[in-house]
């Protein structure tokens, strides 16, 4: 059924204040921003939100599931040519640095996001997590290590932490606003020499 000329600029105008809340979002923060700002940004009236989302914190909700969803896809599709282990945490570097400024918000702000925004980052960590559960598998068969060193979830999780602890402190690791592009690669290097040394005490 071909749409009207007014369902066509309502969509238009929603998708304007997804892409400008997203903008405003990775500059300000989530939530120090306000209503009057995304308005004010996109050329609207303040209103004009209200029509498209009816409270802030759905509007919320709606800018990180959309781009959440688009971190996840970027990441997830980097992540399936992977072999090495060391190849998939660039993969998952490269997907998150497209969207640093507003990842780094998030990971900043999860404990203040809504309900949904929060579940829209799982689904971003479960976008890489089971690549690198295959892929630190595969890594332990080239070794011949055996299976039963550091479980494959914490090290996701150690990996996670280290990564997020560098975004979230970008102040001072990146004052210029690039830190996965600062420490990326030094990143890999290390948790990978970690990780060495970790399935080598196991079969000591």
């Amino acid at each position: 059924m071909k749409r009207t000329a007014r369902e066509l600029q309502k969509e238009q105008t929603k998708a304007l204040l997804l892409k400008t809340a997203y903008n405003v979002f990775s500059e300000k923060g989530i939530m120090n921003t306000r209503v009057s700002d995304i308005a004010q940004a996109a050329g609207v009236s303040h209103g004009t939100i209200f029509v498209h989302f009816r409270s802030q914190e759905a509007m919320i909700e709606e800018v990180v599931a959309a781009y959440g969803q688009k971190i996840a896809l970027r990441t997830h599709t980097l992540a399936q040519s992977c072999g090495h282990l060391s190849e998939l945490l660039r993969a998952h570097l490269h997907g998150i640095m497209e969207f640093e400024p507003f990842y780094t918000r998030l990971v900043i702000e999860n404990r203040l996001l809504p309900t949904g925004a929060k579940d829209s980052i799982i689904t971003i960590q479960s976008a890489i997590s089971f690549h690198f559960s295959q892929a630190v598998q595969r890594e332990r068969e080239r070794k011949s290590a055996q299976n039963d060193g550091v479980p494959s979830y914490l090290l996701f999780n150690m990996w996670m932490g280290l990564v997020h602890y560098y975004l979230a402190n970008g102040d001072l690791f990146a004052p210029e606003g690039h830190v996965i592009r600062r420490y990326g690669e030094t990143l890999i290097e290390s948790f990978i020499k970690l990780l060495m040394v970790k399935e080598e005490k196991q079969n000591e």
